[in-house]
């Protein structure tokens, strides 16, 4: 029976020492982040996600974003190259977790590419051109999936860190987005969904199924998303919002056979 691992790992101590760009840096509260990724591992398991935790580390502020040293489709795993040094070095740790689960492929200098600009829909994937993925890591990324039957599109991305920080596949040919940040032409024959500009960090979840973890306190999205016939399961995430992170990128997704 098919079945759907996230991978995961806890916040580190030294969270509130994380890469910030777009956020004024404030002070997080470690014990409080420590609960809200419990409910969060909850929250996936609820909707049907095997969820595997891999070790937690304080060398690395930014490490329970697990998503951005990583891209993975079905048929591979590829170890991306971020573009600053403390994020290059949680590779291993990466590299380590998805080795049970794929065959992988490695991004090398000079590209930069991260995770969390990747959005997968079908055999489609939308990659974010902002600060922190140049278009050496995109084209890199397509010499490795392409022959597998994948395209690969540049997003520019301007408003936000990550692609997925203003954007995320909502199922049924749908994109969520803040067409602020992120230039929607890229998605052409897609059908987008809008939030407003007083929620404009909502546009992130977590997809499986009929089913979507995304952060509390944007209820209009929350109601947009079960007006479109999803199952919604919000989860306070406002310690990983501080480090300008997100829903999507605390896991890791893998579908499995």
């Amino acid at each position: 029976m098919p079945r759907t691992i996230a991978i995961v790992r806890k916040p580190s101590k030294t969270m509130g020492d994380c890469l910030l760009t777009h956020k004024q840096r404030e002070p997080i509260d470690h014990e409080l982040a420590l609960r809200q990724h419990a409910a969060y591992r909850a929250a996936l398991a609820r909707i049907g996600c095997e969820v595997v935790e891999i070790p937690a580390t304080d060398e690395f502020p930014d490490a329970v974003f697990v998503e951005d040293p990583v891209v993975v489709v079905d048929e591979l795993g590829v170890i991306a190259r971020p573009a600053t040094d403390s994020r290059r070095a949680e590779r291993p740790s990466m590299e380590a977790a998805l080795t049970p689960y794929r065959e992988l492929a490695h991004i090398t200098a000079p590209a930069t590419i991260e995770g969390g600009d990747v959005i997968h829909i079908g055999k489609t994937l939308y990659v974010g051109r902002g600060t922190r993925t140049n278009d050496e890591g995109v084209n890199q990324l397509r010499a490795h999936i392409g022959p597998l039957g994948y395209t690969v599109i540049p997003v520019p991305v301007t408003g936000c860190l990550h692609l997925k920080t203003g954007a995320c596949s909502i199922g049924d040919g749908r994109v969520l987005v803040n067409s602020a940040w992120v230039d929607t032409s890229a998605f052409e024959g897609l059908e987008l969904v809008e939030v407003t500009p007083d929620e404009p960090w909502s546009a992130n979840g977590v997809l499986v199924g009929g089913s979507i973890v995304v952060p509390a306190g944007a209820p209009k999205t929350s109601a947009t998303l079960r007006g479109l016939g999803l199952d919604v399961h919000e989860v306070e995430l406002s310690e990983m919002q501080k480090a300008e992170g997100s829903a999507t990128c605390l896991c890791v997704l893998l579908d499995e056979d």
